[in-house]
């Protein structure tokens, strides 16, 4: 049985066992060149697995992105760094197509059409606010989010500033989107 399948229903819906589980997204960060996971997708990881066992139960873990630059997908690489951290494969759903913020949030909103928990967005402590703005435009129950903690010595206002136009932007697009029915 795949990852997808493990987790439909009827219909093809996903299944939310007792109509709240809760569903953690990961948005993706770069992969190096030698094919191994950035610093930053570390802590992305490492942010949602401490949010998981914060909601408790099993929620389902949804790793982003598709592959950049180097190596293999973002959310397959992810997906291997949250079973080294001793999820099971059957808790992961990966989303490999994504290619920035929107394409993710699109494509997620696709793959849990129908879920009945809350969605629960991870990201840098920049980006999250744009991730869950995406994921509530596109139609999902939005959760608590987790910001990854930065590294050290990370300055993050070039991040921030990056963020001012990108945030509307985005918006004005996924609501665009929305409205066509895509």
């Amino acid at each position: 049985m795949s990852g997808r399948e493990a987790h439909r229903g009827k219909a093809g819906r996903p299944l939310a066992p007792g109509g709240a589980r809760p569903a953690i997204v990961i948005f993706g960060a770069a992969v190096r060149p030698d094919s191994r996971p950035s610093e930053t997708m570390r802590r992305r990881v490492t942010a949602a697995v401490e949010l998981g066992e914060i909601l408790g139960g099993e929620p389902l873990f949804v790793p982003t992105g598709g592959q950049g630059l180097h190596g293999p997908a973002e959310s397959a690489v992810m997906a291997k760094l949250l079973r080294d951290w001793g999820i099971a494969p059957e808790r992961i759903l990966e989303e490999p197509t994504g290619t920035d913020t929107l394409s993710s949030a699109r494509a997620v909103a696709r793959l849990l059409r129908g879920w009945e928990g809350r969605v629960h967005p991870v990201s840098s402590g920049y980006h999250l606010r744009r991730c869950a703005m995406l994921l509530r435009l596109m139609g999902l129950r939005l959760g608590r989010g987790r910001a990854a903690r930065p590294g050290p010595g990370f300055s993050d206002w070039r991040w921030r500033l990056r963020e001012v136009p990108a945030l509307p932007y985005d918006a004005a697009l996924a609501v665009w989107h929305r409205l066509r029915g895509e």
